[in-house]
């Protein structure tokens, strides 16, 4: 299916939004008068994946039209992958093997990566794309878990996770690069460089004007690696007893970035994070048609208690979110109780405010949502806390989402520690 060429001038905020160092590089670009097929990618997952970087990746891709496969290496589909996210592939990679991909893309996390290295069928669709000059990448422990020992990386700058960079250096030239290109390899650093990793491979596979139509949606962040910073008001002391127990409902249609990164970071922190499915299964097919599976139906979560409920966006999760009578009534009583609550993206707007849950209170949402809003005197900040009340914008604010509920859970120490750790913030 051909592809629409004309990018809004609105769209257009230039890549300076993420730094790409590109070397020997190689055109994947194609005449804007030209019809731009769907390329096709393939994503393998394995248990152990990292949740973020495979979610983002796919997502990102998917948005720029891209037929990505998602394929996992073990004997089914379903993949645990990192922090008891739960994914479910498209396909198994061993029958992936006929296949031409315009480009593999390994994730990270351990023992994830490992998993993809000791993979034989993907190692050699691997290996045949490198030899047929085709485009490969690998973010996080990847590169030199995988990449390096399969000989790919062979006389070319790569970088990787940190503490994997003196694994990584006997099979490449080793660089602190978060996203790295060179020739047809791009390689990146971890959960906090996946956007613009994913970004730097739309424009690999497309050209530099679909990369930057597809990244002014997300709302990244221009100044990538300095300290995130949060708006604040009335501020007030979010108090749990042990452990916080959160609930972050999913649905069809739910922001499959967003809901995995909040579950993600939530869960590094040690919150006890209940992931809670408002349709009729467990398996959610979200937005860009990533299969997620909750731990529970709500039902079943509906008469426990909550430290915090916290809501992702997508249009289609946060319609389903506005119609489900027990998610509005568990968060119309969180608001009564004076417990926090939250959401992003497309929730404050279709969720929160049609139910009055933002009444007296300051809020942001995703750009074009904004207009829904009654008080917009606080939506151009990324992430708003009035009180009890958390809200945030996009995809490209989630991570800033997600540390701030940290911070506000734990202090400011703890979402710095883990912002390190994932390379959001530099160490």
């Amino acid at each position: 299916m051909a592809l629409r060429l004309v990018v809004p001038h609105s769209a257009l905020l230039g890549l300076s939004q993420f730094k790409v160092t590109s070397l020997k590089k190689r055109c994947f670009s194609i005449s804007a008068t030209m019809a731009s097929p769907a390329r096709k990618v393939l994503v393998p997952i394995a248990n152990g994946t990292e949740p973020m970087e495979a979610v983002i990746t796919i997502d990102v891709l998917r948005r720029a039209g891209a037929d990505v496969t998602v394929a996992s290496v073990e004997k089914q589909l379903s993949v645990d992958a990192g922090h008891g996210i739960k994914i479910v592939a498209d396909a198994l990679v061993s029958d992936c093997g006929d296949g031409v991909f315009d480009l593999i893309t390994l994730p990270g996390g351990m023992p994830g990566a490992t998993n993809l290295r000791d993979c034989a069928a993907l190692e050699s669709l691997v290996k045949k794309q490198a030899a047929d000059e085709r485009l490969y990448a690998a973010v996080c422990a990847s590169p030199a878990v995988a990449l390096g020992p399969w000989g790919v990386l062979k006389g070319l700058k790569a970088t990787c996770y940190p503490s994997f960079m003196e694994q990584l250096a006997p099979c490449a030239t080793a660089v602190e690069s978060r996203v790295q290109v060179d020739g047809r390899v791009v390689t990146s650093r971890g959960p906090g460089t996946t956007m613009e990793f994913a970004v730097a491979l739309v424009e690999q596979l497309y050209r530099k004007e679909k990369a930057n139509e597809v990244s002014g949606p997300l709302v990244m962040r221009s100044n990538h690696g300095e300290e995130y910073t949060i708006r604040e008001l009335n501020p007030v002391e979010w108090t749990f007893n042990n452990c916080p127990k959160i609930l972050v409902p999913i649905a069809n249609g739910t922001e499959e970035m967003e809901a995995v990164m909040i579950i993600d970071i939530l869960r590094r922190a040690k919150a006890n994070v209940v992931v809670a499915s408002v349709e009729n299964e467990l398996e959610i097919l979200a937005s860009r048609k990533v299969k997620l599976v909750a731990d529970v139906l709500l039902d079943d979560a509906a008469n426990l208690s909550f430290d915090l409920i916290v809501l992702p966006g997508g249009l289609g999760g946060a319609q389903a979110f506005a119609n489900s009578e027990k998610l509005v009534d568990l968060l119309k009583k969180q608001r009564e109780i004076n417990k926090p609550y939250g959401a992003i993206c497309a929730s404050p707007a279709l969720v929160l405010e049609p139910h009055g849950l933002l009444k007296g209170k300051k809020a942001t949402a995703f750009p074009a949502m904004c207009n829904k809003l009654s008080d917009q005197s606080e939506v151009e900040n990324r992430v708003v806390v009035d009180g009890t009340l958390i809200t945030s914008r996009g995809p490209g604010t989630s991570m800033e989402f997600a540390l701030a509920i940290v911070e506000k859970l734990f202090g400011r120490v703890k979402a710095l520690e883990l912002a390190k750790a994932m390379l959001f913030v530099y160490p």
